[in-house]
């Protein structure tokens, strides 16, 4: 089945509520969105959001990058050859991760819709449902706990907390949010590289007791080595995010003494599915756990990395809420999520309803 058409859109979503992590405040977010019309009208969607700062490429260079010739050379090819032609986009676009992933994810719905069945059917699904965590800004005690009680709410009943600008106050909120949410609620927290060596074992120390299940990123891209003289037990719950990107990056991390237990996969650092499987690979061999992650995005590239997630498995933790607080998105379906647990809808390619594009 050949490929009709391939167009590529930007759009400029709105959160409901702006954030603060380590190095920014967010109140927009701008996505990237890419259609495959094949000959017989099937519609894939592919859509990215590369943070420029941990690959090197804005949305706006994966907006021109999928205007390029190099990608309507595509048109008229066969769509049953999917793997070999995002093969052959990686190799046009070696630095380009986001225009990788919006191709990639694009292909896969198309592909999917085409044989009838869901993405991760494709690679065999492994995992049935995981409870996603949703993510709490840098805030103050008051408003973290007001956030947090919004969440259990909804049923949501794990909690990743950003933090790293102040480790005393890091440490005060978590001590307080354990205190007031009780036992049985799952705390992560992600320090966006916030903490130095010594500031990550005083927040270790004085948190032990909130049982954190996990750190993502603690440390700065950089010092990794630093990170590998770390207790063994420490570094086992330590979630490797901005230093790891790609199949490379992930040998260069798998190797002992490894400083990370933990891979976070986002399909906007690694250029899709396809390239999603390359850490993944790594990370079952090495025995590392993957924690699933992602950017602000629209629910196209949640559902895709969610589909992604539930193929490996070794997966063992998914932070997908990217899409939770759009205040508008150009699609719906995608996923369900019952109680905190998300899955995947069941319906071909990526189950996606409702384009607006």
């Amino acid at each position: 089945m050949q490929i009709k058409s391939i167009r590529a859109y930007r759009r400029d979503l709105a959160l409901t509520k702006p954030y603060t992590i380590a190095y920014q405040t967010i109140s927009t977010v701008e996505n990237i969105f890419l259609t495959i019309e094949l000959a017989n009208g099937i519609l894939g969607v592919g859509a990215a959001n590369p943070s420029p700062e941990v690959v090197g490429e804005s949305p706006d260079q994966a907006f021109a990058n999928l205007q390029r010739d190099a990608i309507q050379q595509f048109v008229g090819r066969d769509v049953r050859h999917t793997f070999q032609l995002i093969d052959e986009a990686r190799q046009l676009f070696p630095d380009a991760p986001g225009t990788l992933a919006a191709f990639d994810i694009a292909l896969h719905d198309a592909f999917g819709q085409f044989l009838g069945i869901p993405v991760v059917e494709l690679y065999g699904q492994k995992i049935k449902a995981l409870p996603t965590s949703v993510t709490i800004g840098i805030m103050n005690i008051a408003e973290t706990l007001e956030a947090a009680q919004a969440y259990l709410q909804q049923g949501f009943r794990v909690l990743k907390v950003k933090t790293g600008l102040d480790v005393t106050e890091d440490i005060g909120r978590i001590r307080t949010l354990r205190e007031q949410v009780g036992p049985d609620l799952l705390l992560r927290v992600d320090a966006n590289q916030g903490y130095t060596a010594d500031q990550l074992t005083q927040f270790i120390g004085q948190t032990a007791d909130a049982n954190v299940e996990l750190i993502e990123q603690p440390l700065p891209v950089g010092t990794e080595e630093e990170v590998r003289t770390l207790p063994l037990l420490l570094r086992q719950h330590l979630a490797a995010d901005e230093s790891l990107k790609n199949g490379e990056t992930a040998l260069q991390l798998a190797r002992e003494p490894q400083p990370f237990g933990i891979f976070n996969i986002k399909l906007m650092k690694c250029g899709g599915i396809r390239g999603s499987f390359d850490i993944a690979t790594v990370a079952r061999l090495s025995g590392i756990e993957l924690f699933w992650g992602c950017n602000d995005e629209s629910i196209v590239s949640i559902t895709a990395a969610l589909h992604a997630a539930f193929a490996c498995p070794n997966t063992r933790y998914i932070d997908l809420d990217g899409s939770f607080d759009l205040a508008e998105d150009v699609v719906k379906g995608g996923f369900i999520v019952e109680d905190g647990l998300m899955r995947p809808t069941g319906l071909p390619g990526l189950g996606l309803t409702d384009l607006s594009l």
